[in-house]
């Protein structure tokens, strides 16, 4: 049979071009799954006795590990794929997302996970921005569209059966199971690359930024680690977190400075001064800012609170994910009739009422009023991403539409871990201060780590004998508690977005544009990148 990447792609098209996307989609599940996924186990791998006893920053750092690293290295390895084969870059980047994962299903200790998430955060990194450059490199212009279509559904599939998955998962097998499911996957998806996808490179490719790369990494590590420290402590307060933070900050400024000098910069932030796509961007932070806090605290407020197992918790986050599949295809076309800025923050606004009602669940919350929240908080988040996603897409040249393609994943990557490492911190602060004196009889040695979650408290409760006892009503309500101040606080940030909608978007993705008072032409597969 002959190789795949030996047959020339046409005006039509690649001869292969749907089997090739079937194959891509199927390989770019696992790096859509694997956060969902993780996301339901959280609280099993805090358990000293079926996990890992993680701590609650822990927890921040296994998520974060792998959505810094992805972050940072999305346009590198695009530029790589371009300057050495993009088949090639994918599958390197498949080997070491499954090796990783094969590794991070027997970590011994939360330390080892949190550098293994790291690696597959480099392996995905790889994925998904070669996955996009193939996709556009086999289909024909007037096809592209309806194949980033299938894409979107496929990636917001992944999304809804994640959380399920998990939940089966960690029902039958140990926690380590929902790592080793890729393994397989990657396996099969690289063996079907290895005979379907063609090859492929950009004639004229960029060239590597490794100061801009090593920069943005450094700057965000850094960053989050010093807000994630300050959830440790229990107060921002103090010169550790202070000083930390102000590094934080001034390797990014030196990183921003860096980009508007280069003339082959990793991320290009000139393009930031197109409001279209500065004000498309933060939305987009915002949005999964707000929504990766909540999903941090849901979980455990559904099993440690609620006393739900993964798969029922998997179940009733459900509604959000399929609320994002059904109703993201349909946000396009309300954008065409009613306008990007009218649609963007109409979607906002509903993302924060829901964020809002959450803050009104109780321990004896009915689970069905909670869904219908949650169906509507992912309905919102639908009306947001897709016009946002192209707006950002008009802004970036043709040539350039992977770059704005790892915009919209950076913005959304960020946003998630800041998200993570701001509003987790703020749960443990607020959950610590209202637990007070309650720990008092415990041993000093544990005192201040029972303190940090729910899921610790719970742990000490355990070894403190029938005295611990006392401590999970008001271990409970201090959570409930201290959910509602970071859903108020999320409500806000995404009332944020809302605003920054209305006053910096344009209603229409084209409006700004000098001179073209409509899209100009052949920038149409570039808007069809959309997640």
């Amino acid at each position: 049979m002959e190789n795949a990447s030996t047959q020339p792609t046409t005006d039509a098209g690649h001869p292969r071009r749907w089997t090739i996307l079937a194959v891509l989609v199927f390989s770019l599940l696992v790096v859509v799954l694997d956060n969902s996924i993780l996301n339901v186990a959280l609280r099993v791998i805090a358990d000293p006795r079926q996990g890992l006893g993680a701590t609650q920053s822990e927890l921040e750092w296994a998520i974060n590990s792998y959505t810094l690293v992805f972050a940072g290295l999305l346009f590198t390895w695009g530029v790589l794929g371009d300057r050495y084969g993009r088949k090639r870059v994918l599958l390197l980047g498949m080997a070491l997302f499954g090796l990783a994962s094969l590794v991070s299903a027997y970590a011994q200790s939360p330390g080892q996970l949190i550098v293994m998430r790291a690696l597959m955060g480099f392996g995905g990194a790889a994925i998904l921005p070669n996955s996009l450059a193939i996709i556009t490199n086999v289909f024909s212009a007037r096809e592209r569209i309806k194949a980033f279509a299938v894409w979107s559904g496929a990636v917001g599939l992944a999304i809804a059966i994640g959380p399920v998955t998990g939940g089966f998962l960690l029902e039958h097998f140990w926690w380590g199971s929902i790592f080793l499911v890729n393994v397989p996957i990657v396996a099969l998806g690289s063996a079907l690359m290895l005979l379907v996808v063609p090859e492929s490179r950009n004639p004229r490719p960029g060239r590597l930024d490794p100061l801009g790369v090593v920069l943005s990494i450094a700057a965000l590590v850094t960053v989050v680690y010093g807000i994630i420290r300050a959830g440790q402590l229990g107060t921002w307060l103090t010169a550790e977190v202070l000083a930390t933070l102000a590094v934080g900050v001034g390797l990014l400024v030196l990183f921003v400075r860096h980009e508007a000098r280069s003339d082959h910069p990793a991320l290009d932030v000139r393009l930031f001064r197109d409001p279209r796509l500065s004000a498309s961007a933060a939305a987009i932070a915002l949005v999964f800012f707000a929504l990766m806090g909540v999903t941090f605290f849901m979980v455990f407020y559904l099993q440690s609170v609620r006393g739900f197992g993964p798969l029922e918790s998997g179940a009733v986050l459900l509604p959000m994910a399929v609320a994002q599949l059904l109703l993201a295809p349909r946000s396009a076309a309300l954008a065409q009739r009613f306008g990007t800025k009218a649609v963007a923050a109409g979607g906002l606004a509903g993302v924060a009422l829901m964020l809002y009602a959450i803050s009104f669940a109780d321990r004896d919350l009915p689970i069905w009023q909670l869904e219908i929240i949650l169906f509507l908080l992912g309905a919102g988040m639908a009306h947001v991403m897709s016009p946002v996603t192209d707006a950002v897409m008009t802004v970036v040249p043709r040539e350039q539409a992977g770059a704005g393609s790892a915009i919209n994943n950076i913005s959304r990557q960020v946003g998630g871990a800041l998200g993570v490492a701001v509003l987790g911190s703020l749960l443990s602060s607020v959950y610590r201060s209202r637990m007070g004196g309650r720990l008092a009889f415990l041993p000093p040695g544990t005192r201040h780590a029972a303190g940090e979650s729910i899921e610790a408290t719970l742990a000490a409760a355990r070894q403190a004998g029938p005295r611990g006892a006392t401590l999970v009503g008001p271990a409970m309500d201090a959570f409930v508690h201290a959910m509602h101040v970071v859903a108020w606080c999320s409500a806000a940030v995404a009332a944020l977005g809302v605003l920054v909608v209305l006053v910096w978007l344009p209603q229409r993705p084209h409006e700004g544009r000098p001179g073209a008072p409509a899209a100009p032409a052949g920038t149409e597969p570039a808007r069809a990148l959309r997640k």
